[in-house]
């Protein structure tokens, strides 16, 4: 901690901002893994426990109860589609018929909630993303800086030594070092929730679909007690 600080105090203005945007960076980065990993297990989490409950309640046809579930498991992500869809169909009053443009207008809700659930899940990715591709670059203009300065000092004294650019070459490694400590996080980290957010649409899309299955085999019933 010494050597850092005995450094930090050698170094330029303008080294010392590189260092400070790149603490931000990784401390804006680290909020955002924190936050995301958080989002994402409780959608996991709730989303199995919601699943086999909504199952059965729809099971048994009680559409209030599959509602009132969906209302309370307000973290997943099915909910939030199975939600959509069985609100829009509940609007529809008369259960002995079910025209197409109920089911229709039950897919548009489903989709909507899908893009929106996306987009959420989405939220801070963007971040992580640009700090993995920017912070080497950031360090990179430290390292660049660090070798001018030390060259500089080189060329203004007597001492053409190795003692003479050793504080600018430290200088430069350090930046290098603390742009590598910040990217590679946010880029390994970026692609594991990118992969949670892939696996969420699936589910969301399953669940989308299985919901409208559930809806046709209602029309169909209607249509059978109608005849």
């Amino acid at each position: 901690m010494g050597g850092f600080m005995e450094l930090w105090d050698q170094m330029g203005m303008l080294a010392k901002a590189v260092v400070v945007i790149l603490g931000i960076q990784s401390v804006w980065s680290i909020s955002v893994m924190i936050e995301r990993y958080i989002v994402y297990r409780k959608a996991r989490n709730q989303s199995r426990e919601f699943a086999p409950v909504v199952a059965e309640a729809l099971g048994k046809g009680n559409l209030e109860e599959a509602v009132g579930l969906a209302e309370q498991y307000q973290s997943s992500h099915l909910a939030k589609v199975v939600h959509a869809g069985l609100q829009e169909f509940r609007a529809h009053t008369n259960p002995d018929v079910i025209p197409g443009e109920t089911i229709d207008a039950s897919r548009r809700a489903i989709q909507r909630a899908q893009a929106v659930g996306i987009e959420d899940f989405k939220r801070g990715l963007g971040a992580l993303a640009t700090i993995g591709a920017t912070a080497p670059f950031v360090g990179l203009f430290g390292t660049t800086v660090g070798v001018i300065n030390a060259f500089a000092g080189m060329s203004a004294g007597e001492d053409v030594g190795l003692a003479a650019v050793a504080g600018g070459i430290s200088e430069a490694l350090v930046a290098t070092a603390i742009g590598l400590f910040v990217a590679i996080p946010a880029v390994w980290t970026y692609n594991y929730f990118t992969g949670k957010v892939e696996s969420f649409i699936v589910e969301m899309d399953n669940s989308g679909s299985e919901l409208i299955d559930y809806f046709l085999r209602r029309r169909q019933e209607a249509k059978k007690h109608g005849s």
